[in-house]
């Protein structure tokens, strides 16, 4: 008898937590990259809408976060509708989120005075249900707050990315910390491959999955976004061994 009684209150928080998890039945919609040796990596073949996504950058990218801005507005600018960016800093290169995909007539700007403020913001434009994508350029993410933004993200079907970025390079240890983020990435600048003539060519990036649920990590060397949001893979890692040209460039950098 106690069991029948505890059997709707057992379904019901199994439920929760499947919903949480990202298993439930319901097919989840995804933001494929176009890079078959990434999209294959990630469960449904693509980045997750509807859920949060964590980005910050390797190095001293994980101060100036130039890298990994340009990844997030690339990924941002293949989703639909308006993209709210939120920032407590007056840093944000429009002319370079412009060649990375996102146009400016896509964007919302907002400037929050505090860290509070900022998950405040990027919350409200989550549980909004209008909106392509929210991205927050944030330190400080806990499990509390990630979790609110995950449920959020969930409940709208919006794209949520937690740009973590630092004021010390030591802060970045945070990182490490679990939140409910879906995925984690980590952005390096690499060097450009060198051409016949002076001048520079194409960016590069090591893009590192740290964490993927019901995933595993991978590294990949990829050519940063063009002006519609896409990165690529270098002709010489797609056609050799990714590994050996990923060890090759760390070593020249």
């Amino acid at each position: 008898m106690p069991e029948a009684v505890a059997s709707p209150v057992i379904a019901e928080l199994r439920e929760r937590i499947a919903r949480l998890e990202g298993t439930t039945g319901r097919a989840r919609k995804v933001l494929p990259f176009g890079v078959s040796d990434i999209d294959r990596r990630l469960p449904g073949g693509g980045l997750a809408l509807g859920s949060l996504h964590e980005v910050a950058g390797g190095g001293n990218g994980a101060v100036d976060g130039a890298a990994a801005a340009l990844f997030a507005a690339g990924v941002t600018a293949r989703t639909k509708g308006k993209v709210l960016w939120v920032v407590t800093r007056r840093d944000l290169f429009m002319p370079a989120i412009a060649q990375a995909g996102l146009h400016p007539d896509r964007l919302i700007h907002v400037e929050a005075g505090d860290e509070k403020a900022l998950l405040a913001c990027m919350e409200e434009g989550l549980r909004h249900g209008g909106l392509g994508a929210v991205v927050g350029e944030t330190a400080r993410l806990s499990m509390t707050a990630s979790r609110r933004l995950q449920l959020a993200a969930e409940g709208s079907g919006t794209l949520g990315i937690a740009l973590r970025r630092w004021r010390r390079q030591t802060e970045a240890a945070d990182f490490g910390l679990p939140t409910a983020s879906i995925t984690r990435w980590r952005v390096s600048v690499l060097p450009s491959a060198p051409l016949p003539v002076p001048g520079l060519a194409r960016a590069r990036w090591l893009l590192e999955l740290i964490r993927c649920r019901a995933g595993e990590s991978a590294d990949f060397e990829v050519e940063a976004c063009d002006d519609k949001g896409r990165i690529a893979l270098p002709s010489e890692v797609a056609n050799g061994s990714p590994q050996k040209e990923i060890g090759r460039r760390i070593a020249s950098a």
